[in-house]
């Protein structure tokens, strides 16, 4: 490729800011791996109490490589022009890889770690690699040698943790490689004599961006209506499995608000506005990893709330029916600071209650827990409601 084709393939202001269709089918593969990281903690969460926290941690790490993989392709195809052959290749490549780990999800720890694993460093380290050799090293040749150095960090510690036998090596083997590839993700790869350098310091499609991420989350709530729809089908319909889907169907619709209302909206905005756009590329991507990853858990929430209404509380399960919740409004608290600068005394005032209300549920059904969650979001809404009435519609503030 030549350097004037290098250069074509980096985004023109004149390149569509809509996600392309091959772009969303990516994300119905996501939705398809979201479904199985939320049966693998239902799973967990209804069999033997002592092994929830290995199990909440295996399904995290196996969210976080997922998380990882769709974060990076989204940055590319908001920098790369979407409709080049070198980038429809890379998507088409990743939404196959993906696949394929969903598929290795439920037994990601078991015998299918090894697929998972290598899937994961295979389409990792090909995906810098097939972008450097298509174009000749540019833009940035820079750029392809720092992430390599960190995914060459990275990348062994995920191949043998997913070869080796003893399940009890594992969980720390990739352990030790999320982080170190989310320390790199988080820093800009800083390598030595290169320094560090974030995706997004290039011309990055804002309004592009800001629509993946806000796709993603759309993503996630559907997996949450998927999981409340199977276990209200599957139930005999009484009134309180009845009662704990109608309190379920509208913790959903309330998460919904929360997010857009008002940062969530206008994303676009605070990206094109930013002063630092790679830090705050950086900062989105991290606090929608804490949302995503808390609604997916109050998903799990809901199946239990809904399938064992009236239960004895395992203690446990306020992780996901308290926790789920309280994850979100963390991450949503982050995202308003990201865009407005400051933290609403709603999203505060959520999380508190949400702490408050923990030692009390222990001692409630869960269908009680669950409608005590409901009334604390629609807290946060009714809130959100009154402070915004009558106001204009609010800026997002240049973040620093």
């Amino acid at each position: 490729m030549t350097e004037e084709g290098g250069r074509r393939l980096l985004r023109s202001a004149a390149t569509p800011q809509r996600a392309t269709f091959l772009e969303l089918l990516l994300d119905l593969v996501f939705v398809f791996a979201l479904t199985r990281i939320s049966a693998r903690l239902i799973a967990d969460f209804t069999g033997d109490q002592r092994g929830v926290p290995a199990g909440v941690g295996q399904s995290l790490l196996l969210f976080l490589a997922l998380w990882a993989l769709w974060s990076l392709t989204v940055w590319s195809t908001s920098w790369l022009e979407p409709e080049a052959p070198v980038v429809q290749t890379v998507v088409v490549l990743t939404t196959i890889g993906a696949m394929v780990m969903a598929v290795a999800v439920p037994d990601g720890f078991g015998e299918r770690a090894p697929l998972f694993a290598v899937t994961f460093v295979a389409l990792q380290i090909g995906r810098v690699v097939y972008f450097h050799l298509a174009e000749h090293g540019r833009p940035d040749p820079r750029q392809s040698i720092r992430i390599l150095f960190w995914l060459g960090l990275s990348a062994p510690l995920w191949v043998v943790g997913g070869l080796v036998e003893e399940g009890t090596v594992r969980g720390p083997l990739w352990t030790v490689a999320v982080l170190v590839d989310y320390t790199g993700l988080l820093l800009g790869w800083p390598t030595p004599r290169l320094g560090a350098q974030r995706l997004g310091v290039r011309r990055i499609a804002a309004e592009h961006l800001a629509e993946r991420y806000q796709q993603f989350l759309l993503i996630a709530l559907g997996e949450a209506i998927f999981v409340i729809g199977l276990a209200f089908s599957g139930s005999r319909f009484h009134a309180e499995q009845t009662v704990g889907f109608a309190l379920a169907l509208a913790s959903t619709l309330l998460l919904w608000r929360i997010y857009f209302h008002l940062a969530g909206r206008v994303l676009g905005a605070a990206i094109s506005r930013s002063r630092n756009t790679s830090r705050l590329t950086t900062d989105l991507a991290f606090a929608h990893l804490a949302m995503i990853a808390g609604i997916v858990l109050t998903g799990v929430g809901f199946e239990l709330f809904i399938t064992e209404p009236l239960d004895d509380l395992a203690a446990t399960w306020l992780v996901a029916i308290l926790g789920g919740p309280a994850l979100f409004l963390a991450g949503r608290s982050v995202l308003e600071f990201q865009v407005f600068g400051r933290i609403s005394r709603s999203r505060a005032g959520g999380l508190l209650a949400l702490g408050l209300l923990t030692p009390a549920a222990l001692h409630l059904p869960p269908l009680a827990a669950g409608a005590a969650v409901t009334v604390v979001l629609l807290g946060v809404v009714g809130a959100d409601a009154r402070r915004s009435y009558g106001r204009p519609v609010e800026e997002p503030a240049p973040p620093v």
